[in-house]
């Protein structure tokens, strides 16, 4: 099949989240503090966490080297690459090469562990009320969701649970967003010609929400986890008549829609239904205060 890519412009690279990148070539934050998250530098060898990311600015600053900038200043640094063969990384969906200049590991460093530890029924207070602040009912989410407990760095966590095909689990709470492996789709089968996609489950739980009270039709659902795997969804995506998409509205997210309209007609873009918010729970949050509101001048 003839794939026709749209170029990715500077602006659109821009947009895209530092830390989801970050991820996405395999750097997790060592601690997280508001708006910040510290990582040990991908740039250099360090012990101590002194590599910076502002999620509200999506700036970069590395204190060791007393260098900044967006996220293609980092990505011509990290892959000694010019502007435009950086863009080329990036408009290949989110696959990414490893760098050019492999960064040798000191001795006796600490890996960075992960482990799943157990998984109960969802409880907890802290992520229910975490979950009535994104406006996702505690009926729904335990449907879908377990609270995990886990180990990361030898430390203690937990949060809402969400599990892809082979086990693994997308891992979310208040300050902290991570997956463990392995790395995988979720999809939910009603033995339907029609399938909606999302990009993460808490868009696929705000879904629900809204359409709780409609009973008539349920399509399948795929939850992607990762933008990175439209690809490996594809064959079951296309084994539907009709496939809904409700990708987030950042240069990512149009970006990966283009590309899944060149594929089929059979794809179509709801995003609209959120234009003008970032996603589908972005737009659940707004609606329900603007629902609240009016409630309360009729009082």
């Amino acid at each position: 099949m003839d794939f026709r890519k749209q170029k990715l412009s500077i602006e659109e690279a821009k947009e895209m989240d530092m830390v989801q990148y970050l991820s996405s070539l395999g750097h997790e934050p060592s601690k997280i503090r508001g708006n910040d998250y510290w990582y040990r530098s991908p740039l250099r060898e360090e012990n101590t966490a002194s590599f910076k990311v502002n999620r509200k600015l999506n700036r970069w600053y590395d204190h060791g080297l007393g260098k900044g900038g967006n996220i293609i200043d980092f990505g011509i640094q990290y892959f000694d690459c010019s502007v435009g063969e950086f863009l080329k990384k990036l408009d290949g969906g989110f696959s990414f090469q490893k760098p050019i200049q492999n960064i040798p590991k000191i001795k006796n460093e600490p890996e960075h562990q992960f482990k799943i530890l157990t998984e109960i029924e969802l409880k907890s207070n802290a992520l229910i009320h975490y979950l009535e602040q994104r406006k996702i009912p505690i009926e729904i989410a335990t449907q879908y969701c377990r609270e995990v407990h886990y180990e990361l760095n030898a430390k203690n966590y937990y949060g809402i649970g969400f599990k892809n095909d082979s086990g693994g689990f997308e891992i979310r709470n208040p300050y902290f967003k991570a997956s463990s492996s392995p790395k995988d789709i979720t999809t939910v089968k009603n033995a339907s010609d029609e399938v909606a996609v999302f990009e993460g489950f808490i868009d696929f739980l705000s879904f629900k929400s809204i359409g709780e009270n409609e009973k008539n039709k349920t399509p399948d659902f795929v939850i992607l986890n990762s933008l990175s795997l439209l690809e490996k969804a594809r064959p079951f995506l296309e084994s539907h008549k009709s496939i809904q998409l409700y990708l987030d509205n950042d240069a990512a997210g149009k970006k990966v829609a283009r590309e899944a309209l060149s594929h089929s007609k059979k794809y179509n873009d709801r995003s609209m239904l959120y234009q003008n918010h970032k996603d589908l729970n972005d737009w659940l949050i707004h609606i329900e205060k603007q629902q609240k509101k009016r409630l309360g001048n009729k009082l």
